[in-house]
């Protein structure tokens, strides 16, 4: 029997956002069922759409959990910031309300961006969910690794004239990934507008002020993050990609000193996007995690 997909929209705080959800196939409509495991929230990095956790929404799904894929403010087909406001105060508190509005305390998977926003928001709201997975993210992250992904980003701001020119940029970017052969994938990350193809996110997200102050906001974000690291309490994995150039060994150590309890998964060949690099090798860890963890520690 195959999953059950359903399409809906959250409220955050002053945005509406846009979700994808995959039940078990012995799931009600509301997604219970006596054999449900729970929920799983999954959170994209930056740049990217709910649609990179397709394939871990049905794998998650088929082993009896509920899933829901968030488009983050300004990304995919959620609304974009009114205000331009993408920094992690709003993010947080974006996912604050939808747990609320869900009613049930999920396992948050957070890639990158998603990730910080889970770490930190569990960090500061131990009620906040019941298990928390960071995808090749942690308090420490190298500069070079972080700059190179905003320079991708900057880099389709003119967009694409084709779906084969913006795929060429993709794997220009991740060598390390087989190429899909077929480019049309790509139209659910991509919009077509005067003739050229454009990433489906607000540009507002680059803006972020000068090089001194991006620095300064740095340097905060990373005490932040380690003291919410300190703080958690809940099963806790890193999932890094061995070919990182964002989460070092040192980084995924300090991580690991931060949160004794929390394991950690190394990737091999994968990089930064590592569900995407090795989707398989991912969603093995997860389940196992999940079930294992997760599950095991429920009250």
């Amino acid at each position: 029997m195959n999953s059950v997909v359903t399409q809906s929209e959250f409220r955050g705080a002053g945005v509406t956002l846009a979700a994808d959800r995959w039940d078990p196939p012995t799931a009600d409509a509301g997604g219970s069922g006596a054999d449900r495991k729970g929920l799983v929230l999954l959170l994209h990095g930056g740049g990217q759409t709910r649609h990179s956790w397709r394939n871990t929404g049905r794998s998650l799904a088929a082993d009896g959990w509920s899933a829901i894929a968030l488009d983050a403010r300004g990304h995919g087909d959620s609304e974009w910031a009114p205000d331009g406001d993408y920094g992690i105060d709003a993010l947080v508190a974006d996912l604050t309300l939808i747990i609320g509005e869900l009613g049930e305390k999920p396992v948050l998977v957070g890639a990158s961006m998603g990730g910080m926003t889970s770490l930190i928001g569990q960090g500061e709201n131990p009620e906040l969910a019941r298990g928390l997975v960071l995808v090749d993210i942690a308090p420490k992250v190298e500069t070079a690794g972080t700059a190179e992904i905003m320079d991708f980003m900057r880099s389709g701001l003119d967009g694409f004239g084709s779906l084969d020119d913006a795929a060429a940029a993709i794997a220009a970017y991740t060598p390390n990934r087989v190429r899909k052969p077929n480019p049309q994938g790509l139209r659910k990350n991509l919009r077509l507008r005067d003739g050229r193809w454009y990433w489906h996110w607000d540009p507002a997200f680059l803006r972020q002020g000068d090089e001194p102050t991006r620095q300064a906001d740095s340097i905060v974000r990373y005490e932040r993050a380690r003291d919410a690291a300190a703080a958690i309490s809940v099963p806790t994995m890193l999932v890094r990609g061995k070919q990182s150039n964002v989460v070092s060994e040192e980084g995924a150590q300090e991580l690991l000193e931060l949160i004794p309890a929390a394991t950690l998964i190394d990737v091999a060949g994968a990089g930064h996007m590592v569900a995407g690099d090795d989707n398989d090798v991912f969603s093995g860890g997860l389940k196992e995690f999940l079930d294992e963890d997760v599950a095991a520690s429920r009250h």
